[in-house]
């Protein structure tokens, strides 16, 4: 199998798209030198490569006769949901025993669909019945840090290892090969790839096309097979989107924990399944999938809004204690130990508390990282529109500045606006000085900077998040304005007299 074609996928995502056009259909392994189910072995088991194919009642079948008398057959017989069977045959045909080499068998090569892929989210997994393997881009490239040296690699090699599956993946689609009998090891090469379908398109845009692959085998020992003697191999390959519904059902039924493809394993992992869960669980009631960001993110708030009310006037009222607290540090600056008892002492009088302001955000963060996760790998969003945004998975660039090749996409900047907004009603931390306030309401702009070319789902996540805390902060702000109440005297000194 040289190339798997999604028919209801489109390679590339234009705006107002109808349906997908045979000339613009995701394939799978393209470019790739070597086909899906490849021997590999040297010319004792590869011989010229040639083989003579046949229709069955099912499926493929492919076979060749070498002259050492190996026969090797291949049959393919293709399922439902984007799976296929293959067997793979080396038998002896001929009148004495035969030494089959170490071979390896090619499960396919990691490759982006289309020059305006992200390269970094091409990578592969295997695993060995406990725990998945990772090898990605990121890892190859071996990039150095400052000044450390570093080169990069081109070999990863897994011997003696109990491979249960391997895949090769881009950040939407997946080319898994499950071998009913573990393979002994996995091999992967950093590779050149053939020229890809619409790279002059690409070089039109001003992005150039991605040269590498990422080819990945099965690695197997070598064998004796007596006259007449064969080895016999079955595999099931799926070829297909990264959806996690689909794997985890697939996974379920073998065994084998295949859904761990989508990286929604671990903590943040359990957060991004719920969130992906609610998120089609909104599409299915005929929310788009836009607005099913908007109204989990506005329950998300909701959920958290006590704890953020609380959190915002506890910070409010840690500022208008400021004096009297300077002027404890002040008075008890030679003796630190009672300083700081004091401080507590007084904070406990007036129910403040330091780590108020921090709490509603620590609990928040897994949350976050939950939806960043969902958000860059959920293929739900791939083509998913929202007003000027075609695709919410990548960023929503309406143009490119002529002269600089530098993108405009509105929904960072918006989302830093409201950023740079939100940081100059927040109240400052007790005991900051003015230079590091400064510094806090001008931070999120090194977020902008951070997140401006990521997906525009993630950015519409944020500027939500934002708006929504911003409307809270003004809400709390006009209920505590006409009265606010009394604060006590720090502990070891007088009240201060009322006029």
């Amino acid at each position: 199998m040289s190339i798997a074609a999604l028919k209801n996928y489109p390679a590339s995502i234009r705006c107002n798209d109808k349906g997908v056009a045979p000339t613009n259909r995701v394939t799978l392994n393209t470019g790739a030198i070597l086909p899906v189910m490849a021997v590999l072995g040297g010319e004792a088991i590869q011989g010229d490569g040639v083989y003579r194919l046949s229709k069955t009642d099912q499926g493929i079948r492919a076979e060749k006769t070498l002259t050492n008398g190996l026969r090797v057959l291949k049959q393919f017989v293709l399922e439902s949901n984007y799976l296929l069977t293959a067997t793979i045959r080396l038998e002896n045909s001929g009148s004495q025993p035969l030494t089959v080499p170490a071979h390896e068998l090619a499960i396919g090569t990691a490759t982006a669909l289309g020059a305006h892929d992200d390269p970094s989210r091409l990578g592969i997994y295997w695993y060995d019945g406990k725990d998945k393997k990772k090898v990605d881009e990121a890892w190859f490239a071996n990039r150095g840090f400052a000044c450390m040296p570093s080169s990069p690699r081109t070999e990863y090699l897994a011997g003696n290892n109990n491979v249960v599956w391997g895949e090769v993946h881009s950040q939407f689609f997946t080319l898994a090969v499950i071998p009913r009998e573990p393979a002994s090891g996995i091999h992967v090469l950093h590779t050149n790839i053939l020229s890809q379908t619409n790279a002059p398109q690409a070089a039109s845009a001003g992005a150039a096309p991605v040269p590498f692959g990422l080819q990945t085998t099965l690695d197997y020992p070598s064998a004796v097979l007596a006259p007449g003697q064969a080895i016999e191999r079955q595999y099931t390959i799926y070829a297909g989107p990264k959806e996690y519904k689909r794997l985890a059902a697939l996974g379920a039924s073998m065994k084998n924990n295949l859904d761990t493809i989508m990286d929604y394993d671990g903590f943040f992992g359990w957060f991004a399944q719920l969130l992906l869960s609610s998120m089609n669980g909104l599409n299915r009631l005929g929310f788009n999938y836009a607005l099913a960001i908007i109204v989990i993110t506005i329950i998300i708030k909701l959920l958290f809004w006590p704890l953020t009310n609380a959190s915002t006037k506890s910070m409010k009222r840690m500022a208008a204690l400021q004096p009297q607290m300077k002027a404890l540090q002040e008075k008890y600056k030679d003796d630190p130990a009672k300083m700081n008892r004091k401080l507590m002492e007084f904070m406990k009088e007036n129910r403040v508390s330091p780590l108020g302001g921090c709490l509603p955000m620590v609990l928040q963060i897994p949350v976050f990282f939950g939806f960043f996760r969902m958000i860059q790998s959920a293929i739900e969003l791939r083509g998913a529109q929202f007003l000027w945004a075609c695709d919410l998975s990548k960023p929503d660039t309406i143009f490119m500045m002529p002269g600089l090749n530098f993108p405009v996409n509105p929904l960072p900047l918006i989302m830093g606006a409201t950023m740079l907004w939100q940081a100059r009603l927040t109240p400052p931390s007790p005991g900051m000085d003015p230079l590091q306030q400064k510094i806090m309401k001008y931070m999120p702009l090194m977020f902008l900077f951070i997140l401006y070319k990521f997906s525009s789902g993630l950015t519409l996540y944020w500027t939500v998040q934002n708006l929504l805390t911003i409307a809270q902060m003004k809400l709390t702000k006009t209920k505590s304005a006409p009265g606010q109440p009394a604060v006590a005297a720090p502990v070891g000194l007088p009240p201060k007299k009322r006029k």
